[in-house]
C-alpha cells in the first residue's frame, strides 16, 4: 500500500509525527483485550482521564484478527505499507480508518484543513514468491539509513508484537551472512524490470 501527500507535500515534519502514526499501528495491530478493559473502567477509584482513555480505546477500531503488517516504511512525504489481508476489505477499511485519523490530528496540530493525502492510497497485488521477497527489499532499502520502516526489526535489533518479519527472514539463511537478508537489501544488485515497472506504478 502506498500514499503521498497532495501535491508531494511532507506529511511528517517532526518525530512527533512519525511516532504518533506508528502508535496508531500499534493500536490498530495489537489485539484488545475487551474483558481486561472493561473490568478497569469498573473500578470505582478510575480518574475521570483514565476513564476517558479506556472507553477511547474501547471504541477504537481494531484489525488484529484481519490484517497482517509484513514490512513499512514512512518517508518525509509518503509512506508504504506491505500487508497481508486475512478478510475481503479489511485492507480497505485499515487504511481508511488510519488515513482519516493521521490526517484528523495533522491538521489539528498545524491548523490546516482539507484532505492531506493525494488521492486515494494504491496497491499493487503480490502473487508470486519472487516479488513477494522484493516488495520488502524495495520498501527497507528506501528507508536507509534514517527513515522510520521495519527494516530493524528484520535484523533483530528490535522487535515489536505488531509486525510479522519471521514469514519473509524464512527464506534466508541465519548462518551464512551472504545469504542473510541484511545482504539482499544493502546489496547493490539491480531489481528486475518487471519489479520496478510493479512499484513505479504506484508513484504516478
Amino acid at each position: 500500500m502506498y500514499n503521498r501527500g497532495t501535491e508531494k507535500r511532507k506529511i511528517f515534519l517532526d518525530k512527533q509525527d512519525y511516532n504518533v502514526l506508528l502508535s496508531y499501528l500499534k493500536e490498530y495491530l495489537l489485539p484488545k483485550n475487551e474483558k481486561e478493559l472493561q473490568e478497569k473502567l469498573s473500578d470505582p477509584l478510575l480518574n475521570a482521564q483514565e476513564r476517558k482513555k479506556i472507553v477511547r480505546t474501547l471504541n477504537l477500531n481494531n484489525f488484529n484478527n484481519e490484517i497482517t503488517l509484513l514490512a513499512y516504511c514512512l518517508m518525509p512525504n509518503h509512506f508504504h505499507f506491505f500487508i497481508k489481508q486475512k478478510s475481503a476489505g479489511s485492507i480497505d477499511k485499515f487504511m481508511n480508518s488510519l488515513g482519516t485519523r493521521y490526517t484528523m490530528y495533522f491538521n489539528k496540530k498545524y491548523k490546516r484543513v482539507g484532505s492531506l493525502y493525494q488521492g486515494v492510497y494504491k496497491g499493487i497485488l503480490i502473487t508470486n514468491e519472487e516479488h513477494y521477497l522484493y516488495l520488502t527489499r524495495y520498501i527497507h532499502a528506501q528507508a536507509l539509513p534514517i527513515q522510520p520502516s521495519s527494516y530493524k526489526h528484520y535484523l533483530k535489533e528490535e522487535k515489536s508484537e505488531w509486525i510479522f518479519a519471521e514469514e519473509v527472514l524464512s527464506f534466508f539463511s541465519t548462518r551464512n551472512p551472504k545469504l542473510s537478508y541484511k545482504i539482499f537489501v544493502e546489496s547493490n544488485e539491480d531489481f528486475d524490470p518487471i519489479h520496478k515497472i510493479s512499484l513505479e506504478k504506484l508513484h504516478r
